[in-house]
């Protein structure tokens, strides 16, 4: 989207965005409580879109009030670590299958520029790019599939695991994420939409499995060693 673009949408909807961003990014830490004057300050605008903004991500669960005009991002529990495993790994190989049928050279290509600057931001241990890099690999692939509605949920459930995954990269670094990306194009050259949505499942799996072994050891007790990668 360009510049001229942003500015022609109307004020709120550009603070959602920018917003949707912070928290995709782990810009707000899970209990970290932000008032909504901060945030106007932060995101430059007044509190009245800011406002409607958080209402909006409210709605989706990626937000929730404390009060006394605070928000924060919701710590999950683990059913609710369960839950979205459970539906990511139920929707997002379905969407790399639908993707496959149309599947060009092109998104190839975007895909591999993608995950190159992935791996860069991965070895530099840059964890908002890899994180924004992250999630634009797999819904450049996604949109690819044509579908709004499943599109939109998988968006939620993003939404919603996001903000942890900051939290192990914080813990433990860039080093020690999975990533099946390459594994994901490598079937889609190919032409086995199977094979590939059997990588972005595992991707998927993974990635919550490591959410789920450090919220059951807050403490920070955990190796390494002991955390999933491919």
């Amino acid at each position: 989207m360009t510049s001229i673009e942003v500015e022609k949408r109307p004020a709120h909807l550009n603070i959602y965005s920018a917003l949707r961003n912070m928290i995709l990014c782990g810009d707000l830490a899970p209990g970290q409580p932000v008032t909504i004057q901060g945030l106007a300050e932060v995101l430059g605008g007044s509190t009245t879109p800011v406002r409607e903004a958080i209402r909006r991500l409210t709605s989706e669960g990626a937000l929730h009030f404390q009060g006394n005009r605070r928000v924060s991002v919701p710590v999950l529990t683990l059913p609710q670590i369960d839950e979205l495993r459970f539906a990511r790994v139920a929707l997002e190989p379905e969407l790399v299958r639908m993707a496959s049928k149309n599947v060009t050279a092109s998104l190839i290509s975007e895909l591999c520029t993608i995950d190159t600057t992935l791996d860069v931001a991965i070895e530099r241990g840059d964890v908002k790019s890899y994180l924004q890099m992250n999630y634009r690999f797999h819904m450049t692939l996604y949109r690819a599939a044509q579908s709004d509605i499943l599109l939109s949920a998988v968006n939620s459930f993003w939404l919603r695991s996001s903000p942890s995954l900051r939290v192990i990269c914080g813990r433990f670094g860039t080093q020690h994420l999975p990533d099946k990306h390459q594994e994901t194009i490598a079937a889609l050259r190919a032409g086995d939409s199977d094979a590939a949505a059997q990588a972005i499942a595992q991707d998927i799996a993974q990635g919550m499995d490591n959410i789920r072994a450090v919220l059951l050891n807050p403490n920070g007790t955990i190796a390494p060693g002991a955390l999933k990668v491919s």
